[in-house]
């Protein structure tokens, strides 16, 4: 296990912002796992994973132990029917396993094409989009206890999840490292395009014509289209969550903006707080080497040399100019360290 002092972590963040790590350790199993937890113990420091660096932002160095989950392999391990588990371990690309599924004839997890990051860290925060979520796919997964070293099966119920959250986000915060994940796919190429731009986007199409690669094909255009690509532009897509608020509020708020976007969700509703933060006059904003992307109001940008705490000065900025304007309080949905 090589074990990295003062690493700069530029190249592991979406961001593309500079921050030193106190160290660095590149993991590639379950023993060099075991091995790099058992050492910042030892040595008495924090310690963190990453994956691909996609929701993080290094606010300042981080004085503890960056360990890179680079855990790979995945293959099919069992088949009754048309039914299929597939298990994949934590270090293998999310959208490059999709895609290997639906080159095995595996299918359910198309309208999860292009969500960046690794396998690791999809269910802790339930990732899903275009009206699929991952605990509607996921049969069981393996975490390392933390404390013990043990290797632990947790089922769908065990993971609790909601949305955009598990135990992993919760109770067991911080005390389980993801090790290996498997899903409940199909043979059958049934596809769900109910989510409204997917809809759309499929409409002049026949039922024959819409398979589980088009699916996932239209869905990588969508997500390209909405979010600039982090490798040309330093980013982490979507900075804010989408603000929920209850239904009496949003009356309120409605009688003096009648114009403002939502979408309902059950008892509640849910805000854009892309057009939040556009009304606030944020869009296309820029000062030095961050700002806010000129197409996209929900996406904070390092067009170079830009900082992590000149980023989230910025992101603290358009918070209180939306609270000031609206009431409503954003909360990131990007990780800042």
């Amino acid at each position: 296990m090589e074990i990295l002092d003062n690493f700069n972590l530029k190249n592991f963040n979406t961001f593309h912002v500079s921050a030193y790590a106190r160290y660095f350790i590149n993991v590639t199993d379950i023993s060099s796992l075991k091995e790099a937890l058992a050492f910042a113990a030892t040595k008495e420091l924090p310690f963190m994973l990453i994956g691909q660096g996609s929701n993080l932002l290094f606010r300042e160095n981080y004085p503890g132990v960056i360990l890179e989950m680079n855990i790979q392999g995945k293959k099919i391990i069992d088949e009754d029917g048309d039914s299929v588990l597939v298990k994949a371990r934590c270090g293998e690309n999310w959208h490059a396993f999709v895609q290997w599924c639906l080159g095995n004839t595996c299918y359910g997890l198309e309208n999860l094409s292009l969500i960046p990051g690794n396998i690791g860290a999809a269910p802790v925060q339930n990732i899903g989009a275009y009206g699929v979520e991952l605990c509607e796919v996921m049969e069981s997964l393996e975490a390392v206890e933390i404390s013990t070293g043990q290797l632990k099966t947790f089922s769908n119920a065990d993971c609790r999840f909601s949305y955009r959250s598990s135990v992993f986000k919760e109770e067991l915060k911080d005390q389980y490292v993801i090790y290996s994940v498997s899903f409940r796919l199909s043979r059958k190429a049934e596809v769900k395009i109910d989510y409204d731009s997917l809809a759309i986007a499929l409409q002049k199409l026949s039922v024959e014509e819409v398979t589980p690669e088009l699916v996932s094909k239209v869905v990588c255009e969508i997500r390209r289209s909405k979010l600039p690509n982090p490798g040309r532009l330093g980013n982490a897509g979507s900075f804010f969550w989408n603000p929920v608020i209850s239904t009496e509020d949003f009356s309120r708020l409605q009688k003096n903006f009648p114009d403002i976007v939502s979408y309902p969700q059950g008892d509640k509703v849910k805000l854009a707080a892309a057009w939040l933060i556009e009304q606030a006059g944020w869009k296309g904003f820029r000062e030095g080497d961050v700002g806010v992307h000129q197409d996209h109001a929900l996406v904070l940008v390092n067009y170079g040399q830009g900082t992590g705490a000149q980023l989230v000065t910025l992101s603290e900025q358009i918070r209180d100019s939306v609270q000031d304007k609206f009431g409503i309080v954003l909360v990131p949905e990007v990780r800042i360290i």
